[in-house]
């Protein structure tokens, strides 16, 4: 059309691009991948008393310090949980060393015993007195906020009760869960099953330990590389 203006073309585009910034690649843009500096583990109730009961109890505990060692080479914060522990005991040592801190609880779900308080980090405190009080050029500038991890991977025992209910539990309070299914179990394959159907109905991820491991990673660069892959091979 005559007198109709022409727009001019971005360098290496096309003109459907024309004024639209070049996308990144940067990882944290794959939100279908783990990203491991997003990343917390959570390990629920692989306790002394209960695991004898749970089918495929040794491979799921093994898998269980497996992802932690692999967490701890990562730096991922890791969480563990016990329930009621004075009954069923505790974590088995070699996993409960690897945890930051173990939660006893007595709900079945953890985020009721306060899981999400520590998943979540605490708000800075402005310790400068009362800055409104003050003209504004003597102010301080506010913290920056504390950066949050918001994808949790979770695994434990019994998949189809306390599993189920905190992997639940930190959906509602919007965190991105991701189940690892092979860390995972319960006294009957049944139960363990219709767990791994109802969470992935909830919109949580089912993944296994060595997905895990190597989206953590990413590229055979990574300087961990080595280490993690002896933990999986």
């Amino acid at each position: 059309m005559a007198g109709a203006r022409t727009l001019p073309a971005t360098p290496g585009f096309g003109c459907e691009n024309a004024g639209f910034p070049e996308r990144s690649h940067d990882l944290k843009e794959s939100p279908m991948l783990l990203d491991a500096s997003d990343s917390q583990l959570v390990l629920v109730d692989y306790q002394t008393r209960l695991m004898p009961a749970i089918f495929e109890g040794p491979q799921v505990l093994a898998n269980a310090v497996r992802l932690a060692q692999m967490a701890k080479l990562l730096r991922v914060p890791v969480w563990g949980t016990e329930q009621n522990p004075e009954k069923l005991g505790h974590n088995p040592p070699e996993l409960r060393e690897l945890c930051q801190k173990t939660l006893s609880k007595m709900h079945f779900g953890a985020v009721s015993d306060g899981l999400a308080d520590w998943l979540r980090p605490p708000a800075r405190q402005n310790t400068g007195g009362n800055a409104r009080s003050l003209p504004k050029h003597l102010q301080k500038p506010a913290a920056a906020p504390v950066a949050e991890r918001q994808t949790v991977v979770v695994a434990g025992c019994e998949a189809h009760v306390c599993l189920l209910q905190t992997a639940l539990e930190l959906i509602e309070q919007e965190f991105d869960v991701w189940v690892v299914t092979d860390a995972c179990s319960s006294r009957t394959e049944r139960n363990r099953d219709a767990a791994f159907d109802r969470l992935a109905g909830a919109g949580a991820e089912l993944v296994t330990t060595e997905m895990v491991a190597f989206e953590w990673l990413r590229t055979a660069d990574h300087p961990e590389f080595r280490d993690v892959h002896a933990l999986i091979k």
